[in-house]
């Protein structure tokens, strides 16, 4: 049974990677510095899993990192510990400096030291879509040039950058990916499709961006997660992999879709109406992802198609509304992002 090491396993996708890791069978090793984002409600299911083991590190602490896998000897590091939030990143981009670049540099300096012991060793970055910034058409391909437009989006292109210099200097085992936008269970409601679901169980106002006509593509988590299982099996050391679905949507359109598939399960209050308010700075218009090289290469593709995600989605956080109590209110409602 092989040990994998999975950064910022509290989190949305961390912790659905994690489940499906221990559901082929892994031993996983969960390190997260437990932040805002954080949630152990997403790990309970499988807390007492004893092939599951987490322990409270922050990336930047090379010192306990290098224990860890020492320790443990993982062959293989699913990087996801981040700050994702673009608006925070508005708000303030210290942390996301300190997480997104100087977090995956120092985690860069133990795992290279880490290789020399374990040859066989992998290293799996996980990154996005908004590195490319705007694709008003057409689709990003991986060796599109990066022009991120968000203090968030720059960092993680940073992080990109560095993983991408120790594979060519140091030999380093890395690969990239970059993922258009998750939804599904266990993700924060500072993001749109969670905040659009607690403001309809809430009765409270919809927020859109803008007028609604920026488009994201939105791909299932699950399916992500397992994009990211298939990597670490069979991709090629030192490539990049976009990991998109296909599937388009401007946010009106999506969040008419959350209200139709609301009201075909519960009872609405009369305030569930959409709200347009003032315009994020710096908004991507559309982001769209050419998924070809993973599909072609590793024989993956996408199994959700997005009625399905979403009403699966719904249902989770319908059935798992004890989620939002873990999580501090005015992370939830607060406006960020507003240049002062």
């Amino acid at each position: 049974m092989k040990t994998l090491l999975v950064t910022g396993g509290l989190g949305f996708i961390g912790s659905n990677l994690i489940e499906l890791l221990l559901k082929n069978n892994c031993k996983v090793i969960n390190i997260d510095k437990v932040s805002y984002s954080s949630n152990f409600y997403n790990t309970k299911d499988f807390k007492d899993n004893k092939n599951y083991k987490f322990i409270k590190c922050d990336i930047n602490n090379q010192s306990k990192v290098s224990k860890i896998l020492n320790k443990y000897k993982p062959v293989c590091v699913f990087n996801l510990a981040a700050e994702t939030h673009v608006d925070r990143s508005i708000d303030n981009a210290k942390h996301f400096i300190s997480s997104n670049i100087t977090g995956v540099f120092s985690l860069l300096q133990v795992c290279k030291n880490y290789t020399k012991k374990n040859k066989k060793f992998k290293f799996v970055h996980i990154s996005t879509d908004e590195v490319y910034g705007d694709k008003i058409k057409g689709k990003s391909k991986e060796n599109d040039s990066y022009k991120p437009s968000s203090p968030y989006a720059a960092s993680k292109a940073s992080s990109d950058h560095l993983v991408y210099s120790y594979i060519r200097t140091f030999d380093f085992p890395g690969i990239i990916t970059n993922c258009s936008n998750n939804y599904g269970p266990k993700q924060h409601p500072e993001k749109l499709i969670p905040k659009i679901i607690y403001n309809i169980f809430n009765n409270r106002n919809l927020p859109i961006y803008g007028r609604g006509i920026n488009e994201r593509e939105w791909i299932y988590v699950k399916d992500h997660c397992e994009a990211l299982f298939k990597i670490y099996k069979q991709g090629s050391i030192g490539n990049f992999y976009n990991i998109g679905s296909g599937n388009i949507l401007k946010n009106k359109l999506l969040v008419l879709k959350l209200v139709k598939l609301a009201k075909s399960k519960i009872n609405i209050g009369k305030n569930v109406k959409i709200k347009f308010v003032k315009d994020r700075p710096g908004h991507d218009t559309r982001y769209s992802l050419d998924s070809s090289k993973i599909m072609n290469s590793l024989k993956w593709k996408p199994k959700t198609n997005i009625n399905k995600g979403l009403n699966e989605t719904f249902e989770w956080y319908q059935n798992n509304y004890k989620y939002f109590a873990k999580l501090n209110k005015k992370d939830i409602l607060k406006r960020l992002g507003i240049n002062k």
